[in-house]
């Protein structure tokens, strides 16, 4: 028999700017999912570069459009649907990437940008896959239309999406290349399966 779910949580505050040390955490109430949302209870959170820049004060969330809580994408179990039948049902372990929130033991996301947990992956790694395989495929792939054979110019190749990027064209057989701001930077696109990596400087 489950537990009922709490009204309160602890999630991570930024009452000021700065380091690390500026994250403290804090209680507030559990959030309820709207129309096509799911609530889920989170296991874990990746750290992206906007986490990063929010924390120091160089990525502010538009009011009213994005929780100030940061976190972009999670992890954990379904445990509440908003209204309007989803695929989801409590209980479904997802990856899911979200308008911040993350860092909270409770997180609203819009149901179509839930995936399952993939096969072979725990909750840990699972939550760091939405921010960066969800750009890369929405960009590479269902805009760009991206084919085995073809070839890709991917820029910033050793930033997370760029290395993801490179990863998925591999895979789907594409030829790969790259641009880097350095020697170590290119060596590390070429391992991950670019054919060439040019250092623009």
């Amino acid at each position: 028999m489950t537990s009922p779910q709490p009204t309160t949580m602890t999630f991570i505050d930024l009452p000021r700017f700065g380091g690390p040390e500026a994250l403290v955490p804090a209680t507030g109430p559990v959030p309820h999912p709207g129309a096509g949302e799911v609530l889920v209870r989170v296991a874990a959170a990746g750290v992206n570069r906007p986490d990063v820049l929010q924390r120091r004060g160089g990525y502010n969330p538009l009011p009213g459009a994005a929780s100030p809580v940061p976190g972009l994408e999670i992890a954990g179990e379904v445990v509440t649907l908003g209204e309007g039948g989803t695929e989801w049902k409590p209980g479904d372990l997802v990856c899911a990437l979200v308008a911040g929130g993350g860092y909270a033991e409770y997180c609203v996301a819009p149901a179509p940008q839930c995936l399952p947990v993939p096969k072979g992956l725990g909750l840990i790694e699972a939550a760091a896959l939405p921010e960066t395989y969800f750009t890369a495929w929405t960009n590479v792939f269902e805009r760009g239309g991206l084919k085995a054979g073809e070839t890709i110019l991917i820029h910033d190749g050793s930033s997370g999406i760029g290395t993801t990027a490179i990863q998925l064209a591999r895979e789907f057989g594409a030829r790969i290349f790259t641009t880097v701001g350095n020697a170590e930077k290119a060596r590390a696109c070429e391992e991950l399966g670019a054919e060439r990596a040019i250092n623009y400087r």
